[in-house]
């Protein structure tokens, strides 16, 4: 062995991005390039009206480009400085989205609107795959403080910032929910309402039928197959199929139509937003009963436990991991399915996107599917949550 070869002790190897990786990030930077010549801002005198596309000057463009190469060069070159311009470039679109609307909507009127275009959208895109690769990478050999895959999360605090100063306050969709924000929480909570009911209800009625078939594997087959077939109805369709009975049963019976059922309104959204979520529950419960270990049960049995004592006490416990993931999904689902609910007058936040739609006003539909999508990230993030604390418990257990 000759001295060229040897290496100091405690310095560390090069960081090697798989070829994967790379092409992550190759592919963001091309986006965000092609985004650089595009416009960023479309200024218009008022939400229906036909506006001027406004692009990035050219100091911006050569700054948003060098930044957009960086990225991926930084992951050939030096990794350890790649969640660190990732994180930069979202920080930068979201900077450049409250500083351009700003810009376009000095000395203009109070309904004038500054939206982001596609060279905004497209950035923002690009860093987010980014951020995304940067998230790939082995934390662990970053830096020998394991706080590089940290710095992709640069944009968040950014973010929040922006937006308890302000800065993002000219965007036409922040401009639309100052003008509706009494109309905006009433749906909000509309919808939050729909969702917490369905999925309610779903646990109400599959929790114990997943018990049930659980142990009867012929039965199984039979309630899985209709729940799978309820599932391949589109949602519009099923609300449809719903108005006729329910309207019925109103006609027929006057004490439900005073407690709110009839065949437009809560109650045919409820009971779609029921039957939709039923699959997921019923399935991961029947899965997450069946898979604990027969020795255990057994084991259990040898200690004198009765049938009931088995179940709450060891077979429960065990399934109530695999069984959350299920109603997490759902709980997913029930939030974009929950959107439709306006077309038969349940409300929700599918009041803006529909109104969006119908006035070919891009800003409403923002309104409503943005805050539906954070919505979703939020109830699955919490759901996550309760899925790997329980599991740690067990594993302590």
């Amino acid at each position: 062995m000759t001295p060229s070869t040897l290496k100091p002790a405690g310095v560390p190897r090069p960081m090697a991005v798989s070829p994967d990786v790379q092409l992550i990030f190759w592919l963001g930077a091309a986006l965000m390039l092609l985004a650089c010549f595009l416009p960023w801002t479309l200024l218009r005198p008022n939400r229906l009206a036909a506006g001027d596309y406004l692009r990035l000057d050219v100091l911006w463009m050569i700054v948003c480009a060098a930044l957009a190469l960086a990225v991926p060069f930084s992951a050939r070159l030096w990794p350890r400085l790649t969640p660190l311009l990732s994180g930069a470039a979202l920080s930068l679109g979201f900077y450049l989205l409250g500083a351009r609307m700003t810009a376009a909507m000095v000395d203009q009127a109070e309904f004038a609107r500054a939206s982001a275009s596609s060279g905004l959208w497209l950035w923002l895109l690009g860093a987010a795959i980014a951020v995304y690769g940067a998230g790939q990478l082995n934390a662990g050999q970053l830096t020998s403080e394991k706080f590089g895959s940290v710095l992709a999360w640069l944009w968040l605090p950014v973010l929040t910032a922006l937006t308890l100063t302000g800065q993002l306050a000219d965007w036409s969709v922040l401009r639309e929910l100052d003008a509706q924000q009494s109309r905006f929480l009433q749906e909000l909570g509309q919808h939050l309402k729909l969702v917490l009911s369905g999925l309610g209800l779903a646990v109400l009625i599959g929790a114990p039928l997943a018990v049930w078939i659980s142990r009867r594997p012929g039965a199984a087959n039979a309630v899985l197959g209709l729940a799978n077939g309820i599932q391949t109805i589109p949602s519009l369709a099923l609300l449809g199929l719903l108005i006729a009975p329910l309207g019925a049963l109103a006609t027929a019976f006057p004490a439900l139509r005073e407690v709110g059922i009839s065949g437009i309104g809560t109650a045919p959204a409820l009971t779609a937003l029921t039957l939709y979520a039923l699959l997921p529950v019923l399935r991961n419960g029947l899965v997450a009963l069946r898979g604990v270990l027969p020795g255990i049960m057994d084991a259990a049995r040898g200690m004198g436990m009765t049938d009931n004592q088995r179940f709450w006490r060891v077979q429960l416990p065990l399934a109530l991991p695999v069984w959350l993931s299920g109603i997490r999904q759902a709980a997913v689902l029930l939030v974009g399915v929950a959107s439709i609910a306006q077309l038969i007058g349940a409300g929700g936040l599918g009041y803006f996107i529909f109104s969006g739609l119908q006035t070919a006003a891009s800003d409403l539909i923002l309104l409503g599917a943005i805050p539906a999508a954070l919505l979703a990230i939020f109830v699955d993030m919490l759901l996550r949550g309760l899925e790997v604390l329980l599991v740690r418990r067990l594993g302590r257990a």
